[in-house]
């Protein structure tokens, strides 16, 4: 009985683990990796994972050495990136096999991870304004064009933090935050306080883009996990489609206005 409890342990703590980085925008091989490791560091050959881009199937039984059965389905929605504990799942992973813990220290370990604060709003919203303009400058922009760019980075993060995702689905939010970027981008340039509309956009524009999903995505495909790197594609591409809707309605209700004087 107390074999079996630990064995429950053990499944239950890779569960966590492969939960915490799938929902944190790791990648399916890892996640499995990951959930393989901890369950044969504490002897449990039997395991089987099967991973999909928001849901975690984990089994465990061998009759034949007499292994408890268990079977568990994990629903994991997927709405941010959190590299910073995919790395440190990843290290308590490999750590896990030198021996380092108990399996009492890895739940420990596993909850002090989940537990681990995310980046401060302001800091979010500064780097946002920080990585317009240095986007904008390497689109060809000049300094004019990446001090917008900066501000347009800043107003767009605001408005994803607290408006557009607490409030609106994500179809909308990237709808309404690109449209966003293009009439603030519009306004710059009219009043002549940049120079270079392209490179403002582009800088704007970029700080929406799911670059983790969509390379995650190409990953998966290549490791063979079919289904969760379409999905991941597939969800990257719908943002793509709204970014380009938003963007486009913008501009077409701007030259409708103005006559289609746009330079």
């Amino acid at each position: 009985m107390e074999h079996s409890r630990q064995d429950r342990e053990v499944l239950l703590a890779a569960l966590e683990a492969g939960k915490l980085l799938l929902e944190n925008g790791a990648e399916i091989f890892r996640v499995e990796d990951t959930i393989y490791r901890i369950c044969k560091h504490f002897g449990l050959t039997s395991a089987s994972a099967f991973v999909l881009s928001n849901g975690i199937f984990l089994t465990s039984g061998n009759e034949d050495e007499n292994e408890a059965q268990f079977a568990k389905v994990l629903l994991i929605p997927v709405n941010r990136t959190n590299l910073g504990r995919v790395a440190e799942v990843n290290q308590l992973s490999r750590q896990i096999e030198s021996g380092a813990y108990t399996i009492k220290q890895v739940q420990e370990e596993l909850k002090r991870i989940q537990q681990m604060p995310e980046f401060p709003e302001k800091l979010q919203i500064v780097a946002a304004g920080f990585s317009g303009a240095c986007f904008s400058h390497l689109f060809g922009g000049g300094l004019q064009d990446a001090l917008c760019t900066a501000g347009i980075g800043i107003l767009l993060y605001l408005y994803l933090l607290k408006l557009g995702k607490p409030h609106f689905s994500k179809i909308l939010c990237n709808i309404l935050g690109s449209a966003l970027v293009t009439f603030l981008s519009i306004l710059c340039y009219r009043f002549h306080l940049g120079t270079h509309l392209e490179s403002m956009l582009v800088g704007g524009i970029i700080i929406m883009v799911p670059g983790v999903a969509f390379t995650n995505g190409i990953r998966d495909m290549a490791d063979g996990d079919y289904i969760s790197g379409s999905v991941r594609m597939l969800d990257a591409i719908l943002v793509f489609l709204c970014i380009a809707m938003g963007v486009g309605f913008m501009m077409t209700l701007y030259n409708t206005v103005t006559g289609g004087m746009l330079l």
